[in-house]
């Protein structure tokens, strides 16, 4: 059986658990509490030098980290992830945009203000990514308008992996009243069958 170290309220490991949950995939969950330094022991580090999760653990004993690398995998031969090889890369292009642009700010921000570590260094930091989190928004915003979906009209990992952390987003203190196309698009994949909410294990 397929093994997801995980954190509950972590979004990239909720992209995985969504993604295993609609394919349909059996798999066992590992809870690590990250606020306690549980992925940094000699024991997970093996699983992922990085020290973080998610990580997937294959069933002939393998590890595979990075959230959306596991997407792509688990993916690979689904609906989810086309096969027509300019599709296939505008899911990827949405993939690179999540990690890059998305996920530093806005996820970054939901988990200083949950985890209540707002110190002075880091409070100098949240204008400049309230800033690039809300030009994010912005960039789908402008993309999800007449669109129903991020590629090609379809559901694919590509929505999975920027719903993640934008449906929690007001946990970081952003206002997506301004947003209407991306509410509309969070709604739509809320009613993906057989979704899961982030607090589900």
């Amino acid at each position: 059986m397929l093994r997801l170290h995980d954190y509950l309220p972590s979004g990239n490991g909720y992209k995985v658990r969504l993604l295993l949950t609609q394919l349909g995939l059996a798999f066992e969950r590992i809870n690590y509490d990250i606020d306690r330094g549980e992925t940094r022991t000699p024991q997970f580090l093996r699983k992922n030098p990085n020290g973080r999760v998610p990580v997937l653990e294959l069933e002939e004993g393998r590890f595979l980290a990075e959230s959306d690398a596991i997407l792509v995998y688990l993916a690979e031969g689904t609906p989810l992830l086309p096969q027509d090889r300019f599709a296939r890369a505008q899911v990827l292009q949405w993939l690179l945009f999540e990690q890059y642009s998305h996920e530093p700010n806005i996820a970054t921000l939901r988990y200083w203000i949950t985890h209540k570590l707002l110190d002075e260094e880091r409070r100098a930091m949240i204008p400049a990514k309230r800033r690039a989190g809300y030009a994010a928004l912005e960039v789908m915003e402008r993309h999800l308008d007449g669109r129903r979906f991020f590629v090609g009209e379809r559901y694919s990992i590509a929505d999975i992996a920027l719903y993640a952390y934008t449906h929690v987003a007001e946990e970081g203190e952003f206002n997506l009243a301004g947003y209407p196309m991306v509410k509309a698009w969070l709604a739509r994949v809320a009613a993906e069958p057989r979704h899961i909410p982030i607090t589900e294990g």
